[in-house]
């Protein structure tokens, strides 16, 4: 048995590393290690310091421990799945024979539909944020084209085109044209007008000239959902009804899962189980 913790760190790094070179989005990275380091924190406890002495009972002690500190079920299965990749990682590295995390089971728990708004919900929204023209504009920015919140706040000045928005490449999403639809145009053109002059060009910005961070925009539209008196409802919830307004709309599978920058088309398609999609509407963009 080793006399430290250095074997599992080093692992840990190298897993990192791993998942840097598979093109991993930053935030599944950062969630990753933090998960692999939790257990190797947990087995340390029982000096533990060595892939080759990692047992299925060690996971299973550390998932019902994160059980009893009150981690809901779906955080525990993610939790889980970061370990099972990692101990997959050992095994493809011939750092361990067998497999710990195999028989280790997920908990169960229930998978929530997305949450769409309502007709009343989205414009009560609109309505309230319609004196903050830069919320305004970035509320019909995500509400009217679906690109996620990372991806509005990286926006940039020659990204904005008369009828479309460039996404460019982030990570492992590939660059893709979104189209610009009358409501979110007249938005944005407001909007740039009053932008503060700065030296950044990213879109969004701060009084101050900064650039507006995912986290500020969070704030701001969670505080305009508080006064629109919309319940339970996150910033990602107007992604999700960009989408299933589209197939309700009848606009084609694919060409949602294009413009929204969905990698497989199995991830659009779980929409349909909240929507009915008219199958002989026209495809075309309707504005929300």
């Amino acid at each position: 048995m080793s006399d430290s913790n250095t074997d599992l760190q080093v692992a840990r790094k190298n897993f990192v590393d791993h998942l840097k070179k598979l093109g991993r989005s930053t935030a599944t990275i950062l969630a990753y290690n933090k998960d692999v380091d939790q257990l190797i924190q947990f087995i340390a406890q029982d000096k533990i310091s060595n892939p080759t002495e990692l047992t299925s009972d060690h996971i299973e002690n550390f998932k019902n421990d994160l059980a009893e500190q009150s981690y809901t079920s779906k955080s525990i299965s993610r939790k889980l799945n970061s370990i099972k990749t990692f101990c997959k990682f050992l095994m493809e590295k011939n750092i361990i024979t067998d497999n710990p995390a195999l028989l280790v089971a997920h908990p169960k728990y229930e998978v929530k539909p997305p949450r769409i708004l309502t007709k009343m919900e989205y414009r009560s929204l609109r309505d309230v944020c319609r004196d903050d023209i830069r919320v305004y504009a970035i509320v019909e920015s995500l509400l009217q084209t679906g690109i996620r919140i990372g991806e509005l706040a990286n926006l940039e000045l020659n990204d904005i085109d008369t009828d479309h928005l460039t996404i460019k490449p982030f990570e492992s999403h590939e660059q893709r044209q979104v189209p610009l639809n009358k409501a979110v145009q007249v938005a944005l053109a407001s909007y740039l007008k009053v932008r503060p002059k700065t030296k950044t060009k990213k879109v969004f910005v701060t009084k101050n000239g900064r650039q507006f961070l995912i986290r500020n925009i969070r704030t701001a539209i969670d505080r305009y959902f508080k006064l629109a008196d919309i319940k339970n409802a996150k910033v990602n919830d107007l992604r999700h009804t960009f989408i299933a307004h589209q197939l309700e709309a009848g606009t084609p599978l694919t060409l949602i899962s294009q413009l929204v920058g969905h990698k497989r088309l199995s991830t659009t398609e779980k929409y349909l189980e909240v929507v009915n999609p008219k199958p002989s509407a026209p495809a075309t963009l309707e504005e929300l």
